[in-house]
């Protein structure tokens, strides 16, 4: 599963997500069974928001590992 997902649409959530933003993608398959995607939000905290909401981003591996290592500093 890609571990970042683009945001295309933060309507009702201004304040935790941002269009055209990356955001770490938390496996969780009872929300991805749901229809949900599980995402690092602008809170710093992880929530469930509906997948459609993201387009999810397979990216090179050396810019994963840099972003992933951005993220736990």
């Amino acid at each position: 599963m890609p571990q970042f997902g683009l945001c295309l649409n933060s309507e009702g959530y201004p304040a935790s997500l941002e269009v055209g933003k990356l955001y770490r993608v938390i496996p969780d398959d009872d929300a991805t069974a749901h229809g949900y995607i599980r995402v690092i939000d602008e809170s710093g905290k992880d929530y469930a928001y509906t997948a459609s909401r993201f387009h999810l981003m397979q990216l090179p591996t050396a810019v994963e590992k840099a972003l992933l290592s951005a993220s736990q500093a």
